[in-house]
Parts: structure tokens; sequence; C-alpha cells
């Protein structure tokens, strides 16, 4: 063993003193902010199309995987981690008009297949669409899903690529034939039935569409399409040429007599609430007119509004409005705010599931349509619990539960008996009972207690010399709730800790704890996110030459900040898909609807405090980094990979030491929604071998060979 790792070890220096990274152009651009002068030489990377820019890419990858390609372990990675992602994988069934569905996946397939069991949950499935056929290297995906009341017509939305771009197709039930519908250019969407058509959202045709993956989107509008037409005579239901970056969406009761309009603006947390009752008019009166608290419709209680509301509470609670007179004085409160915040409500066989969160672990509970009390429903572990969908007049329904070591398990759920019984059980090829999963409470700077979720084996010493991998978000009110991951389980089956820390930003603890982690608070997260690790390192879980941390998206924002600011603290660092650009992200695609949650470089005080975290304008030429994998995506257009080129330039650009700072570009891929598994299994394998091989760590199977 002490051959091999000496072998690997000179293997390693050899490997870092052939690594040159491309020569990356710089041009002389300088951008004013209220007096002060900051340089972005790298400005040319965010025209995606650019010829130049694909070169750089090709150019990168290059080194990157010329350098992946010399870890010997990895070939052995990846065909371990197929091993463990090999087996089925299925959703909890649905019902529409007479017939159900699920969805399931073999085990290696690029994408689900939706099946049909006609008339019945005995009926023997049937393929219904197979997503695999639509391309063919598996990166169209299927992104929104809608059936008619009747269960006639199926719409469903396609993304190519992992782009936030939607073309919407429609499919008869019974025949499984294609109708001659395409809807184009929608985005940020539902579709919602009505009759013979839905109602869709949309942005106007780009007018240069070789850059619809970074143009800043303005003006979404509302469309109601019928059934056997053109997308060109779609109805305009809602537009608002006053207010470029608000969004829109429509919603409607399971009765099709309310529908709803939704409005979002920039720089606001709620949305403006908007019916129209079919019954009485064909006008939308309003409900809530201002964008300062969260209200959504669960469905309409004898010609009532059942509501879901932050408004003055910012835990959520449920509410009775009569739609005639929808002032809040006139609010019947069904289910009061609690301590714990309310994080999803449906109501299925005239009873109202509520499913709250409790240090983040979820609870379920059943009421009338009243909010008297009448179940809990007990949970097999604490975990995050998914479903609870149906109609009113549904006898049952059904609903998910899975946890760290606890793979998704479908249960039913007797409305009448009250009791839960097992549909299906995940079949993984491991011993959940090898492992052990802890929740603690550590102390940020400030004091505030963070809860942190720990994995790992049973038994393992706390020698302080545990490969550790600590993950988080912190952001956008998102919770990270236990889950399962067959992939992580190659990282905790060769001994390592696996570490979630639901730092503040997030939902765990309601929209305070949101606030907490906004705008001029963002500080807080980073500080959590540092406090756990050296929690990890104060308690001899591990040492800073065997920790890494990950995080995608405003995770990856989070990863690049706290690198900046603790590079002594970590060895490995995995940003991903990564808000990196804190100056610039409101100029791109969706960027300006983060405002809320960052604030902006337009406004001088907000940006005095991003340019004090933004990861791209504090890297410095005198720290010493930890080896830094960035991963994106050319199809990414939720955050541009502009946002990761530009980072990675940088650290080349000024960093000298001697770990790796790389990009892995991935093809035809996006954000992360819909890439394929083949797709997923190389970037896991490249991820966990780039950490491995920089921890100096060789997985034991390598060696059994």
């Amino acid at each position: 063993m002490k051959k091999i790792f000496f072998l690997l070890l000179a293997m390693s220096v050899t490997m870092l003193s052939q690594l040159q990274y491309p020569k990356t152009v710089k041009i002389d651009h300088v951008d004013s902010y209220f007096g002060l002068q900051v340089t972005d030489p790298y400005r040319w990377m965010e025209q995606d199309t650019a010829v130049a820019v694909k070169e750089w890419v090709g150019d990168q990858n290059k080194v990157t995987f010329g350098y992946l390609n010399q870890i010997p372990f990895r070939e052995k990675v990846k065909n371990r981690l197929t091993k463990l992602l090999n087996y089925p994988k299925y959703t909890a069934p649905f019902r529409s008009g007479k017939n159900w569905f699920f969805y399931k996946n073999d085990g290696l397939q690029n994408q689900s297949i939706l099946y049909i069991q006609r008339g019945s949950l005995d009926a023997k499935p049937e393929l219904f669409l197979d997503p695999n056929k639509l391309s063919a290297d598996g990166t169209t995906s299927i992104q929104g899903t809608s059936f008619d009341k009747d269960g006639k017509y199926f719409a469903y939305a396609v993304s190519k690529a992992g782009s936030d771009w939607r073309d919407i197709y429609v499919m008869d039930v019974a025949s499984k034939k294609l109708l001659s519908e395409k809807i184009e250019w929608a985005k940020f969407t539902g579709i919602t039935w009505l009759g013979n058509g839905f109602y869709y959202s949309r942005y106007p045709t780009p007018s240069d569409t070789g850059s619809k993956l970074s143009t800043s989107n303005a003006y979404h509008k509302a469309y109601y399409h019928i059934i056997g037409t053109p997308q060109s005579k779609d109805a305009l239901v809602y537009e608002d040429k006053e207010n470029p970056q608000r969004t829109v969406s429509i919603g409607a009761t399971e009765d099709e007599r309310f529908i709803s309009l939704y409005i979002s603006q920039r720089g606001s947390n709620g949305n403006a609430l908007y019916y129209r009752d079919l019954n009485k008019r064909m006008v939308f009166l309003p409900i809530i007119t201002t964008f300062d608290d969260e209200v959504s419709i669960i469905d309409n209680i004898g010609g009532k509004l059942l509501l879901s509301t932050n408004r003055h509470a910012p835990n959520q609670k449920v509410v009775l409005c009569d739609p005639e007179h929808p002032g809040e004085e006139n609010w019947k409160e069904i289910l009061p705010e609690k301590p714990e915040p309310l994080t999803s409500v449906s109501v299925v066989g005239g009873k109202i599931f509520a499913v709250y969160m409790k240090d983040v672990s979820h609870h379920v509970y059943v009421y009338d349509l009243n909010g008297k009390f009448e179940d809990e429903i007990p949970l097999e572990t604490l975990g995050n619990v998914a479903g609870f969908g149906g109609e009113r007049k549904d006898a049952f329904t059904f609903y998910t539960l899975t946890s760290f070591t606890y793979p998704a398990t479908i249960y039913k759920y007797d409305i009448k008996t009250k009791l839960s019984s097992l549909f299906r059980k995940t079949e993984v090829n491991f011993n959940p009972n090898d492992y052990e999963t802890k929740q603690i409470f550590y102390p940020s700077k400030d004091g505030t207690k963070i809860p942190m979720f720990i994995v790992h084996k049973k038994g393992i010493l706390l020698d302080g010399n545990n490969p550790t991998l600590l993950y988080g978000y912190g952001g956008f009110n998102v919770s990270i709730n236990p889950s399962f991951s067959a992939s992580r389980l190659l990282w905790l089956e060769q001994g390592g800790v696996y570490a979630v820390a639901n730092i503040r930003g997030g939902s765990e603890y309601g929209e305070k704890w949101h606030e907490a982690g906004m705008r001029f608070n963002k500080q807080n997260v980073f500080d959590d996110f540092i406090a756990a690790a050296e929690y990890l390192v104060g308690n001899k879980y591990t040492n800073p030459s065997k920790l890494a941390i990950q995080g995608g998206s405003n995770g990856g924002l989070l990863v690049g900040a706290v690198t900046n600011q603790r590079p002594d603290l970590f060895k490995v660092a995995l940003p991903a898909v990564g808000v990196m650009d804190m100056l610039r992200f409101h100029k791109f695609t969706i960027g300006w609807a983060w405002v809320n949650d960052y604030g902006s470089s337009d406004d001088s005080v907000q940006f005095n405090y991003l340019k004090k975290y933004s990861p791209i304008q504090n890297i410095r030429d005198s720290v010493n980094y930890p080896a830094i994998l960035v991963t994106t995506a050319d199809h990414d257009d939720r955050v541009v990979p502009a946002h990761s080129f530009k980072y990675i330039s940088t650290l080349q650009e000024k960093y000298k030491g001697p770990n790796p700072v790389l990009i892995r570009i991935e093809t035809s891929a996006g954000h992360g929604a819909g890439k394929p598994t083949a797709k997923i299994i190389e970037e896991t394998s490249d991820i966990y071998s780039f950490t491995w091989w920089n921890m100096g760590i060789t997985p034991m199977y390598l060696l059994k060979e």
C-alpha cells in the first residue's frame, strides 16, 4: 500500500509540473461604479456564441481532461459509480381521468420514462412517453407536464440541452398520437388547462436567437392556446408594457371555476394575486396587489378561496378568503402560523394535508376543511416528504419519504382509515445499517446556532483524518433537506464523511432565516459555512488537508466567496454553475430576478457590499488557494457560464501556487435540470477523482484489484 501511495504522489508532482493553463486574452475594460473604477479584463467571455469563447472552452477542457485522464483510478471510480446508480427508480403514481401514470428509470437510462396504467393501478403498465427518443444523446428532457380535466389531452414542455427555454407539445392520451401543436419560446411557465385549451407564459421571440442563452429576459406574457389552432392565434391574457422585469403565471382551481393570475417583480420577495370567477365575470379582480408577501390559491372551497400565505405570518398560514370581499380583515384563519414553517399544503379527499418542517425534517398533519386536526402521519424516519397530490373525490393519496441513508420509499395513505401502507420500496444494493446520520447544532460567528447533518460509516475514528465533503447552499428561501443519493454512497463507502450545513438564507426556519442571509446579511451565510468547517475540524472529523467544500448555483457563489475568505481551511473547492460576478449577474437572462436576495450594483450602497464578497473581484495573487475544480455547462441560461469562465480565468492569472485550478465545461447541458444519467456519471466521477487525488487518497477498492 505504501508503494502505491508514493507512486501516486510522484505522479501527482509530475502532473502539476506539466500543468500549463491556456493563455487567456485580457482586454482593457474598466467600469465606473459611483466613482470607483473596476477592471473587467475578461468581459469578452460574456459573448457566449463568439468564436473566441468557443475556442477558449475547447482549450480549457483539453487541459482539464488531460489532467483528469492521468488520475490512475478515475476509470474505476466511474465503473463503481455506474454500478451504484444501476437500480430502478420510480415516482409515486398520479391519476388523470381514469388512468394512472408514473415515471420509471430502469437504472442507467438518461431520462425517466412516463408509463400509463389504463383504468386501474392494477393494470399492466405500458410506455406512454419516452424522452430518450427525443434526442440521440439523451440531452432532451421533459420539464413540465399537464393533463386536461378529463384526461383526454396531455401537454408536455421540452427542454433541449438543459436550457430554460421550452417547447410545448400536446398528445392524445387514448391513441398516444402527437397533435399539431408546438408552442415556442415558453419560459418559466406552467401549463394550465381550461376547457379546450391551456394557459402558458413566454417571452417575446429573441431578436437575435444566437444569443438566446445570455440575453436578459424581459416582458413576460401569459397566453391562452386553443387545441388545433396555430400559436400565432393564441390569445394574449396578460402583459405589462410598463414593467419589463415582471413575471406572470396562470393557475386554476380543480373545478376550473376560478382562474388565478400571479405576478412577481424584480426586487420583491412576494407576488400579487388576481382571480377570475368564471361563474360571474371574465375580468381579473385583485386579492393582493402588493409584492411584499407570498400568497397562492390552494383550491375553491364552496365558492371561497383557500389561500396559503406568509402575509403577517413569516412561517406561512392557511386562510379562507371570500373573493367578493377579499380584504385581509375578512380572512378566516384555517391553519394559524406555527413556530415551524409550513412547507407545503394540499387538499385531497376533502382533507387538508399540511407538511411542516421542524429542525430540517418534515412532519405531516391532516386537518378537515375547517382546520380541525385529525391525524399526524407517522414517518419511518426523519427526512424529506413529497407528494399528497390528488383530487377532492379521491379515497387515498401517495407520498414519498427519503433521507440520507433511506432511499425514496413510496407510501399509500388511506384517507378514511388514516393508515399508511408501503406501496413501493426502492431496492439499492447497500446496507443502510452500515451508516449513521446525526444532526448537530454549532455556533456561527455571531453565536447563532446552525443545524448540520453529518453522515458516515458507523465506527469511524474521530482522529481528524477522514476525507470530508461539506455541502451548502444558503439562499433564495431554499431548504437543503435530507435526501438519498446513490452517487453519495461512493463517497461514504470509502470512509468519507458527508456534511450538510443548513446555513442562513434558506427556509429551514421560515422567512426570518431567509432574511438573515440575504442582501446586507449575506456575510452571515459565509460565516455560517466557515463555522461548519471549523466545527468539523475542531471535533476531529477531519483536518484542512482532507476537507472539500461543494455547492451549486447560489451554492457555487458560497464556495467561491468562502474560498477567498478562508483558503487555508479547505483542500478542495468545488463550485458548480456559480454566480461569481456579483456586479453583473442581473444583466443576463433571469438574473435580475435575484436582486431581492442579493441587491444590485446599480445602487451605491449595495454595490459596496457586493464588491466586498463577489468571488471574481476578491481573488488575490498572494493567497495559496486550495485545489479548485469549477463545473459549468455551455447551455446554462440560468447562471450563464460567463460567471465561471471569468472566475477561472482570474484564478489562473493570479494564483501561482502548487494546487490545480481547473474548469470542466459540459457540452449540451444546462443548469442541471434534465441532465442525462450518462453525463451525471461522468461529471460526478471526475469530481470525486479530482477530490481524492488532491487529498492524496486512493479509493480502497483500487487497492483490491
